[in-house]
């Protein structure tokens, strides 16, 4: 049985970052380490590290260890940029970069974003439990675990916390195309966890709303923009939308850092394209024009509630998501203020 220790996502490792390879879950466990510019952005940009949360830890150590190594400030400039920029949908990465370079000791930061980011899975956890029926059906999109957070998970890690609790839990697991997030790394965490958890494909989402009694969905986000609207893994929109059809609320659970307060809606956020061999494969032509966008934007007119560390945001969003910007970072919040 692997231990939570040999899943840790990210940790710094001195003279490296080092992070588990989630390209090769759930069947092989490797852990590597990058060193350098080329190798951080390559991890991130590949998908090695993901996750808004794990990839917004990775890039504060990965900056702190440029700091190190890299004495010329223009250098240290350029190749810092180049970490920020290398996924730019989600907005932790840039808000954890950012972070760390304004600060006097980049990897006493770096530490106090990984530590910040663990208390923040935590109370996620704890604010959602009210949300979960005592018996309840529940689906979810993509992987928001441990793995995507270097903590203990936003969306799955309530999931796993209202398990913990004793509500009896039957989720629903979308398999999440392109990369299957959500059957390698969501069932494999689920399993671990010992909650009941049944695989199923994308365009299935629908059909078990209606047929198999789905009390609400939970999924994590990327960027969050000041009216609602969230970017998340492409097949989120479609789900959101059938969970309306169906009467069921649609929760996201994130941190105050995948907040973008400086975006008004959807619209700002840009969305990543993956290559389009992923999905020639069984194409008649090999050459078929191909639209394959990582991710899609949620309106935030379909979400019930964001959970986040300070409890439940609901509508008008208009007025308690800019309310989020003032409130006290997580490390000066008693434990449950």
């Amino acid at each position: 049985m692997l231990s939570d220790e040999d899943l840790d996502a990210v940790r710094f490792a001195g003279d490296a970052v080092e992070y588990v390879d989630q390209r090769l879950l759930p069947h092989t466990v490797e852990r590597r380490q990058a060193r350098t510019v080329e190798e951080l952005e390559d991890a991130i940009r590949t998908l090695a590290v993901r996750g808004a949360p794990a990839i917004g830890v990775f890039g504060a150590y990965g900056v702190a260890l440029l700091r190190s190594a890299l004495q010329d400030d223009a250098a240290f400039d350029a190749a810092a940029a180049r970490v920020r920029n290398a996924r730019p949908t989600a907005v932790n990465l840039a808000w954890a970069v950012d972070r760390v370079r304004g600060s006097a000791d980049m990897l006493a930061e770096a530490r106090a974003i990984h530590d910040e980011q663990r208390a923040v899975d935590a109370r996620i956890g704890e604010a959602a439990l009210e949300l979960f029926p005592k018996d309840a059906t529940v689906l979810t999109h993509c992987n928001t675990g441990p793995i995507a957070t270097a903590g203990g998970g936003t969306a799955l890690g309530a999931i796993v916390r209202a398990h913990r609790a004793g509500r009896h839990l039957r989720v629903f697991v979308d398999e999440t195309r392109p990369l299957l997030q959500g059957s390698r790394l969501t069932q494999f965490e689920l399993n671990k966890a010992g909650v009941d958890a049944t695989l199923i494909v994308d365009g299935a989402a629908a059909l078990t709303m209606q047929r198999c009694a789905v009390d609400l969905v939970i999924v994590g986000a990327d960027r969050i923009a000041r009216n609602g609207d969230t970017a998340n893994k492409i097949g989120t929109y479609g789900v959101a939308i059938a969970a309306a059809h169906h009467g069921i609320p649609f929760y996201v659970a994130a941190p105050r850092s995948t907040f973008d307060f400086s975006i008004q809606n959807g619209a700002d956020i840009p969305i990543e394209e993956r290559p389009a061999d992923e999905v020639r494969g069984s194409a008649a032509h090999r050459d078929a024009a191909v639209f394959n966008p990582a991710f899609d934007i949620t309106p935030g007119r379909l979400i019930a509630a964001f959970v986040t560390e300070y409890g439940l945001v609901r509508p008008p969003y208009a007025d308690s998501i800019p309310a989020l910007q003032d409130r006290p970072n997580i490390a000066a919040l008693a434990p449950n203020a």
